[in-house]
């Protein structure tokens, strides 16, 4: 996979690059993908399953995107990732076109990760499209949605670095109250270096994906 850190960048400017890396995968047989670290101004973006009552008092802007699952939010606080990748490449351990378990790899790396900073989360273990994502007990740290377009992934997840007491205040977060929410801060309550955790992470996902 090619790795680029996109740095800040406004989230309609990213998913517009993302289309663009999804073409240049697409038409390249034997191109290896792409994997994308960002963060993102906050904003609020709605997947397909959104409901009407996911969005209650939220005053910044909002983005109806493609990916699956409910409203979230994208702020500073958070890391985010945009794997690009061609599913018709097996890879080691799941089969061509398998969506679920790309999602549960994406998951693993994730989980990986936060093990390393003594954060012990688990992926989703249920068939809910809400619960996809990594959980420290009952509480989320990092929400996953995708989409997929002639087989290329894009979207990814946004994990909750930093603490921001004003993060997914006026939403439901992926259909859950907002205070379901954590962040790594929050749960070690220290500060943590996010080029650490940015290392560790990329490490875990090349492997993974």
């Amino acid at each position: 996979m090619i790795f680029e850190d996109w740095g800040p960048i406004d989230y309609q400017a990213a998913l517009d690059k993302q289309l663009e890396y999804v073409e240049i995968v697409s038409t390249g047989e034997d191109h290896s993908g792409f994997l994308i670290f960002c963060t993102h101004p906050a904003v609020v973006t709605t997947g397909r399953q959104t409901k009407p009552e996911d969005i209650f008092s939220w005053q910044g802007p909002v983005i109806e995107i493609s990916r699956g699952g409910q409203a979230t939010y994208h702020g500073p606080s958070q890391v985010v990732v945009y794997p690009i990748l061609n599913l018709k490449k097996p890879r080691a351990g799941r089969a061509a076109q398998e969506i679920r378990g790309y999602l549960r790899d994406f998951e693993k790396a994730i989980v990986e990760t936060l093990h390393h900073f003594d954060i012990h989360a688990e992926g989703n273990k249920s068939d809910k499209v809400e619960d996809t994502g990594v959980w420290v007990g009952s509480q989320k740290i990092a929400s996953l949605g995708i989409a997929v377009k002639k087989w290329i992934t894009f979207h990814g997840a946004a994990i909750n670095v930093h603490h921001d007491p004003a993060a997914f205040v006026g939403i439901n977060p992926c259909g859950y109250k907002s205070e379901t929410m954590i962040s790594m801060e929050k749960f070690l309550n220290k500060k943590v270096n996010a080029e650490e955790f940015k290392q560790q992470l990329r490490h875990n996902l090349e492997k993974s994906l």
